[in-house]
């Protein structure tokens, strides 16, 4: 087998003694340094308005989309989180089928069976459709 050499070396540390690491810096250095960064700090929150402001509109109609978009998604998640937790209330959900099948089968009889109701019908779409869009269509 071989002899294995003894390689490590003492160092010693004297706190008595300066070196490279205790350097002790200008305290006024110091506070010209923080002074120009909070100058800098100050320059751009006091310029924020105008670049957020110029930043709405340049780009407002994407911005107004996008905020719509996301309202509609909000909404639609709750709308969905309402109507799974009241189809865990015993007995809703099937009360809630039977009055949709009463009204469909009411509203059959009552608009589509005869051609005189699904005139009216169609009289009342046009006038909400009216109403909606504002202008009469007069394409007739």
């Amino acid at each position: 087998m071989q002899q294995e050499k003894d390689t490590t070396k003492e160092v010693g540390v004297s706190p008595t003694e300066p070196g490279s690491l205790t350097t002790v810096s200008n305290s006024e250095e110091t506070s010209d340094q923080f002074q120009d960064i909070k100058n800098q700090v100050l320059e751009i929150l006091s310029e924020l308005p105008a670049i957020v402001s110029g930043f709405f509109g340049q780009y407002q109609k994407p911005i107004v989309t996008l905020g719509l978009i996301l309202g509609v998604i909000v909404t639609l998640k709750v709308m969905l989180a309402v109507i799974e937790s009241l189809n865990d209330i015993p007995l809703l959900a099937p009360t809630f089928e039977l009055i949709g099948i009463i009204y469909s089968g009411w509203f059959i009889y009552r608009y589509l069976l005869r051609a005189s109701n699904r005139q009216e019908l169609s009289v009342e779409l046009q006038a909400w459709k009216e109403q909606l869009l504002g202008e009469k269509s007069s394409s007739k």
